[in-house]
C-alpha cells in the first residue's frame, strides 16, 4: 500500500518554479534558469562589489533581451549620474527610458527631516513605485539600497515590519524584484534580517590578496530551486558582468576523433603522422630559450592556415613583439591578425587574480569562438596565486575548453635539472599530450631536442629529435646515431662531413673500377671482332677453292660425256 502511495506521488506532475532569466553571462547557468519569478531577491555585498551594476544589468537585459520593462528606484545616485556611469559599460539608459522600457526614479531621503518629524513609512514609496510599474507595465523592479531606504528608522522592530510589508507589496504586484544591501560588520546585511525574508540571496565579494583583487559571487540560498553552491569568480568589464560557472565541471564531455596538424611536419610525424586530437590539451614544457613560443606560434600558424580562429594569450611579450620575433623565423602572423583569424590578448599576470584571469579567458573565448587557445606561458600565473590555486584554476580552464571542443596549448617554463616528469605547476597529468623541449649540451655547445613524454590515444615516437629554428621555421631532424651514440650539433655535423667524405671516396673507387672493367670489355670485344674477321676471310677463301674444285669436276664430267657421244657416232657410220 505504501509503495502504491509512493508511486502515485511520483506520478503526479510537480510544477516547476517559474524563473526570470537575468541575461547575465554565466549567472543563469548557476541558478539554473534565472531568478524566482514574481519574488524578491537580495544581493548583498560590500562597497565596490558590483551590487548596483548587477541589479541594473538585470533590468537592461530584461528590457532588451526579454521584452520585460523595469523600474530602478535609486536612493543614492540620481538618474543622470546612473546614466553617465553606465554609458562606459555600453548601457544606454536614457534611450531605454525614452522607449518606455526603463524608469529610473531617484528618491531623496533626508535623514534629519525624518528624525525631526518622527514619522516615516513606505506608503509614499508604494505610491511612486506603483505608478511607475503601471505606467510601463514593468515586470522587473530594483531598489538600491535598503540601507538608505531604512536609514531613518532607528527602531529595528519598525524596520522589520516595514521590510516585510515591502516584500509582500512587491510579491502582490507579481514583479521580479532585486534589493541591494550593504554587508554588516558580523552579519550578511546591516540589519541582519533581509536574508531571512528574501526568496533568493546572492552575495558579492571583492577581496584583495597580495595586492591583487578578485570578485566572487555565491548563491547563499534559493527557495524552491537547486543551485550552484560554490564561489564563482566574476568579471566586470566593458560588456557588463560575466560569471564563470565552471567550478564543478564534470568529466562527461564529448570527444573528437578528428586529428589536426600541429603546423610542424616533423612533429606530426612523431605523433603518428596525423597530429593531435581536436579538442585536446597540449603541454609544451622547457627551459628558457628552448623554443616554446616558436612552437606555440607554429601551432597558431597551422590552425590559421586551415582557416580556424586562434586566441593567443601571451603573458610575457606584447603582440607586436611576438609578431616581429616570429617573422624572423619564417612565421608571419600579421596576415592572420588582419584577417581576423588570430587574436592576441596580452596582459601581465598581475593585472588580475587567478579567478579573474579565468573569467576573462572565458569571456574572450565566448566572444571570439576560437578553435585553438594558446596560453604562453602558463607558469607566469603562479605569481598570482598559490600552487594549489593555480592547479585548480588550470584544471577548470582545461575542462571547460575540452567541453567546448577547443584545442589548447599551454607552454610551461621548467627550471631545468629536475626530474623529467615534473613541471612547475604540476598540470602535466591534466594534459593529453606532453611535449618536452630539452637542451642538449655537448662538445661545448647547446642544441635543442624534443620528445613526446605522452600522448593519449595514439601511437607516438619515443625518440628525442633534434630540431633547428631558422628563417624557415622549425625543422625536426632525423635521429642520427654515430659510433659514440646519438650525435647533435657540431659533433653531428663533423661526423656527417667525415661520412660524406668517405662516401665520395667510395664512389670514386667504384667509378674507377667500373672504368677499368669497361676498358677490358672493349679490348676483349675488339680481339673477338678481329678473330671473327680473320675467320670470315679464311672461310671465304676455302669456299672459293671448294667452288672452283666443284666447277672443275663438273667440267670434266661434261667433257667425258661429250667425248663418249662423239665416239658412238663414229661406230654407227662404219656399219652401213
Amino acid at each position: 500500500m505504501r509503495e502504491r502511495e509512493e508511486t502515485m506521488t511520483h506520478s503526479l506532475s510537480r510544477p516547476s518554479l517559474a524563473k526570470t532569466p537575468t541575461g547575465i553571462r554565466g549567472l543563469d547557468e548557476i541558478i539554473q534558469g534565472g531568478l524566482p519569478k514574481g519574488r524578491v531577491v537580495l544581493i548583498a555585498g560590500g562597497p565596490g562589489s558590483g551590487k548596483t551594476l548587477m541589479a541594473m544589468e538585470f533590468l537592461v537585459r530584461g528590457a532588451i533581451d526579454y521584452g520585460e520593462p523595469g523600474v530602478f528606484v535609486a536612493f543614492e545616485e540620481t538618474a543622470e549620474e546612473l546614466s553617465c556611469n553606465f554609458v562606459s559599460l555600453g548601457f544606454d539608459l536614457e534611450r531605454l527610458a525614452q522607449e518606455g522600457k526603463l524608469i529610473i526614479d531617484y528618491v531623496h531621503l533626508e535623514r534629519s527631516e525624518m528624525e525631526e518629524t518622527g514619522e516615516y513609512n513606505l506608503d509614499g514609496l508604494f505610491v511612486r513605485l506603483g505608478y511607475a510599474i503601471e505606467s510601463i507595465g514593468a515586470k522587473r523592479v530594483v531598489l538600491d539600497t535598503l540601507e538608505m531606504l531604512f536609514a531613518g528608522l532607528p527602531n529595528e522592530g519598525i524596520v522589520r515590519a516595514e521590510l516585510q510589508r515591502l516584500f509582500r507589496w512587491l510579491k502582490a504586484r507579481g514583479v521580479s524584484a532585486i534589493m541591494t544591501a550593504e554587508r554588516g560588520n558580523e552579519t550578511l546585511t546591516r540589519y541582519g534580517m533581509e536574508e531571512y525574508v528574501s526568496d533568493c540571496v546572492i552575495t558579492l565579494d571583492h577581496r584583495v590578496h597580495e595586492q591583487i583583487s578578485t570578485r566572487r559571487l555565491r548563491v547563499l540560498k534559493y527557495r524552491g530551486s537547486t543551485h550552484g553552491t560554490n564561489e564563482y569568480p566574476f568579471l566586470i568589464d566593458e560588456g557588463g558582468i560575466s560569471v564563470l560557472p565552471i567550478t564543478s565541471m564534470r568529466l562527461d564531455h564529448a570527444v573528437s576523433t578528428d586529428r589536426i596538424s600541429t603546423g610542424i611536419a616533423g612533429l606530426d610525424s612523431m605523433l603518428g603522422g596525423k597530429g593531435i586530437f581536436r579538442g585536446s590539451s597540449v603541454l609544451l614544457s622547457g627551459t628558457a630559450g628552448s623554443g616554446k613560443t616558436t612552437f606555440a606560434a607554429s601551432f597558431a600558424d597551422g590552425a590559421c592556415r586551415r582557416g580556424e580562429r586562434v586566441l593567443y594569450l601571451p603573458f610575457e611579450e606584447a603582440p607586436q613583439q611576438i609578431i616581429r620575433n616570429m617573422r624572423a623565423v619564417g612565421l608571419d602572423l600579421a596576415p592572420w591578425v588582419q584577417q581576423g583569424l588570430l587574436q592576441l590578448h596580452a596582459v601581465r599576470p598581475t593585472l588580475y587574480g587567478l579567478e579573474m584571469h579565468l573569467a576573462k579567458i572565458h569571456r574572450l573565448v565566448e566572444d571570439f569562438r576560437p578553435s585553438l587557445v594558446i596560453v604562453d606561458p602558463v607558469t607566469n600565473l603562479i605569481a598570482v596565486g598559490t600552487l594549489a590555486e593555480s592547479e585548480a584554476m588550470l584544471a577548470r580552464l582545461i575542462d571547460w575548453l575540452k567541453s567546448q571542443q577547443i584545442s589548447a596549448v599551454f607552454t610551461s617554463l621548467t627550471s631545468g635539472g629536475g626530474a623529467l616528469e615534473r613541471s612547475q605547476v604540476g598540470i602535466s597529468s591534466l594534459m593529453d599530450t606532453w611535449l618536452m623541449l630539452t637542451a642538449i649540451e655537448s662538445n661545448g655547445e647547446r642544441n635543442r631536442g624534443i620528445q613526446i613524454v605522452k600522448s593519449r590515444g595514439m601511437a607516438h615516437s619515443n625518440q628525442i629529435r633534434e630540431f633547428l629554428i631558422s628563417e624557415r621555421g622549425i625543422e625536426l631532424r632525423d635521429v642520427y646515431t654515430g659510433p659514440m651514440g646519438v650525435l647533435t650539433g657540431a659533433a653531428r655535423f663533423a661526423q656527417e662531413a667525415r661520412e660524406e667524405a668517405e662516401r665520395v671516396l667510395r664512389e670514386q673507387e667504384i667509378k674507377h673500377h667500373r672504368t677499368q672493367l669497361e676498358r677490358k670489355r672493349a679490348a676483349l670485344e675488339a680481339q673477338i671482332a678481329a678473330l671473327y674477321a680473320q675467320f670470315e676471310a679464311e672461310q671465304s677463301e676455302i669456299d672459293l677453292a671448294i667452288a672452283q674444285a666443284q666447277h672443275l669436276e663438273t667440267t670434266l664430267a661434261s667433257d667425258r660425256d661429250e667425248m663418249a657421244r662423239l665416239r658412238h657416232n663414229d661406230a654407227a657410220s662404219g656399219t652401213q
